[in-house]
């Protein structure tokens, strides 16, 4: 008699390997946006724009066909459709059909695309994995080839023919049918469509981009030979701003071959505006892609403004006693246009809404800091006009700032002598951060921006504190002063508690990147979760994560010498792929692993772990648990009569960890 099989077995069998396009099918939304269709179209564009950047395209041609269709067509180099050396199958093929295919990934010297917004070499290859249909033609080599798949298989194999001397060209034109299944709405947001198109014209000068609505009939064409102020002036008039403060300030650099720390080419354009009231326009782009969410690049323009906006105020004398300038009161009402080039640039999620690369603040900051500096010092009356708007924005902070410390100046107890205080009071950008030990605390407080993070060095393990009686938490000293450094009393979750004396906007545990480091997180979170649980309801609670690997890349091609960080094992395996992919031998690069975070020195910590544009922080929530689930996992994991039912969880679930011991 056959048993029944239990549906908690877990065998070889439970195993599945996703192959080919299948992920995309399984998990859209890991790949692309799925509220409509146009990102998966946006992914076509974005490489006949990564063809004009490069030079080799005059034309963008997308027509909205009245079956449903889009086609995206330019007059580039094509793509190539001879036998992949390795694959031995069609290019293109391999280009529409194999995630982590792509021409990008070589960036060194004579690489296809030196500076290109793709990465991860899976754009296109959604776009056919989303799609019920998809054609394409190129013209390569004196031949017309085409290509047609359907569902992301290949339904028409590679066919060539000569090309006809009256088409005469080269290029690419891919047509899709998007599959309305994986999308909330199978229509293509005109305006948004628009947008896109416009921006690329304005960021490829000289290139003629179209778009045709075969459904109305409707052409638009945008061609920009001077981009981005036009863009710029363009878009604050229809924001209905009122005059800018001082003429717009634009700019564009590039590193040179022999520059330091940067690849030839790397480098950015901007144009700037200050207005005194009206909606700020603010939009950047990294190699032509879109980055609605900002990033390092924006970080880097924002402390250029700054830096050189507060040297001019000081070599001048402007500021008022008892003010001091922070970046947010240059930034409050700055208006603009950044376009940055980055050779290897790495983006938050497959959609590359956001640019994380570490080296990008550094690379727009060196730039734009110096031109701006040498433009107010040529320009003192535009200067000055900037500096009083500017001291204006940091008077009203101060004033805003006043109130909230008024309420809170009562009854304040005595702060813990091992706190490194930060210097604002402002709550909603100040932190503390919990340091596991004192190296790591005094590397911590070395690295900080002292005008708003706190450092709290904590010795040894903390307190278990989940059955600790609330009136007994005090007595152990760690707890005291993580209680009265952050001001607020313990509470539980339907108390009314008087936050208003709370002192930071976020409290960051930090700790090593290791089992220990793990241990701490778990202990601290308990103690939050059980004695303070509204500022994790409130959002206040945050895991720093520090990294556990450096790489020290050997300079490739245009990319100079490179140190890269590894949050862990993971991180570590894809980037010393992406170095094998780049053309790096095995052990040309060198791995060194941080024990702790005591040997991390503090431009390291400050870079990788503390500096808002460049850490990685993770907030605090409860999730998909409620507090009730939550409670009874807490109380498994740390009570002191739960050993049995530990024992079992972690038998069953063991496997599921990866142990770094």
């Amino acid at each position: 008699m056959a048993t029944k099989k239990s549906s908690a077995d877990y065998s070889e069998s439970s195993i599945r390997v996703l192959k080919g396009l299948e992920p995309v099918k399984q998990r859209p939304g890991m790949y692309t946006r799925t509220e409509n269709p146009l990102h998966i179209i946006q992914e076509v564009i974005d490489n006949a724009s990564d063809e004009a950047l490069g030079g080799y395209c005059k034309n963008i041609l997308v027509t909205l066909n009245t079956d449903g269709s889009v086609s995206v067509e330019d007059d580039g180099r094509g793509i190539p459709v001879g036998l992949h050396p390795e694959e031995k199958v069609p290019t293109v093929e391999i280009v529409f059909t194999r995630l982590h295919a792509g021409g990008k990934f070589d960036k060194g010297s004579g690489g296809a695309y030196a500076f290109s917004g793709g990465l991860h070499g899976v754009g296109v290859s959604v776009t056919n994995a989303l799609s019920t249909r998809l054609e394409i033609t190129v013209w390569r080599e004196n031949g017309v080839h085409n290509l047609v798949f359907a569902g992301g298989d290949v339904v028409e194999p590679l066919k060539s023919r000569p090309i006809a001397r009256d088409e005469k060209r080269s290029g690419t034109r891919v047509t899709a049918w998007p599959d309305a299944k994986y999308f909330d709405s199978s229509v293509i947001p005109q305006a948004e469509l628009q947008r896109l198109l416009r921006s690329k014209a304005v960021l490829l000068p000289g290139v003629k981009v179209t778009l045709v609505n075969a459904k109305n009939g409707e052409t638009q064409t945008w061609q920009y030979d001077q981009g981005l102020r036009g863009y710029l002036t363009e878009s604050l008039a229809q924001a209905s701003n009122a005059d800018t403060l001082i003429p717009l300030f634009e700019g564009e650099q590039y590193a040179s071959a022999d520059a330091e720390g940067f690849a030839e080419g790397e480098g950015a354009a901007w144009v700037v505006a200050w207005t005194e009231d009206g909606a700020v326009v603010r939009e950047s782009y990294v190699n032509l892609i879109p980055t609605s969410n900002g990033g390092t690049h924006e970080s880097g323009l924002r402390e250029g403004l700054f830096g050189a906006v507060k040297s001019f105020v000081e070599m001048h004398s402007l500021l008022p006693k008892g003010v001091k300038l922070l970046p947010e009161d240059v930034f409050a009402r700055v208006s603009f246009v950044l376009s940055a080039k980055v050779l290897d640039p790495q983006f938050q999620g497959q959609i590359k809404e956001r640019l994380n690369s570490r080296d990008a603040v550094r690379l727009v900051a060196s730039f734009t800091r110096p031109a701006l500096e040498l433009w107010l010092n040529q320009h003192v009356d535009y200067g000055k006009k900037l500096a009083e708007l500017v001291i204006k924005q940091a008077q009203s902070r101060l004033r805003s700032a006043q109130k909230v410390e008024k309420k809170k100046s009562s009854g304040v107890a005595v702060l813990p002598g091992k706190l490194t205080d930060c210097e604002s009071s402002d709550i909603s950008r100040n932190e503390l951060f919990l340091v596991e030990g004192d190296s790591a605390g005094g590397s911590a407080k070395m690295g900080r921006d002292k005008e708003f993070q706190a450092i709290l060095p904590l010795r040894g393990k903390v307190l278990n504190s989940w059955e600790t009686e609330r009136d007994r938490l005090y007595a152990n000293n760690e707890i005291h002063d993580i209680a009265v450094a952050i001001g607020v009393d313990p509470h539980g979750p339907n108390d009314n508690v008087d936050l208003s004396n709370l002192r930071y906007g976020r409290i960051c545990i930090l700790s090593d990147a290791d089992v220990d480091g793990s241990h701490i997180q778990v202990l601290l979170l308990t103690l939050f979760f059980k004695h303070f649980p509204q500022l994790i309801d409130r959002g206040h609670i945050c895991i720093a994560r520090p990294p556990l690997y450096r790489v020290d890349a050997p300079a490739r091609g245009k990319k100079p010498v490179q140190k890269i960080y590894a949050l862990d094992n993971g991180e570590l395996e894809a980037i010393e792929d992406k170095l094998r992919k780049d053309g790096v031998k095995d052990g040309a690069w060198s791995i060194s692993r941080f024990k702790g975070l005591g040997e991390m020195n503090a431009e390291q910590l400050w870079e990788t772990t503390m500096n808002p544009d460049t850490r990685r922080l993770l907030p605090v929530a409860l999730g998909e648990f409620d507090l009730s689930t939550s409670e009874s996992r807490f109380n498994m994991l740390m009570g002191k009569g739960e050993a049995a039912a530990r024992r079992t969880w972690i038998e069953e679930h063991g496997n599921e960890a990866e142990a770094d011991i």
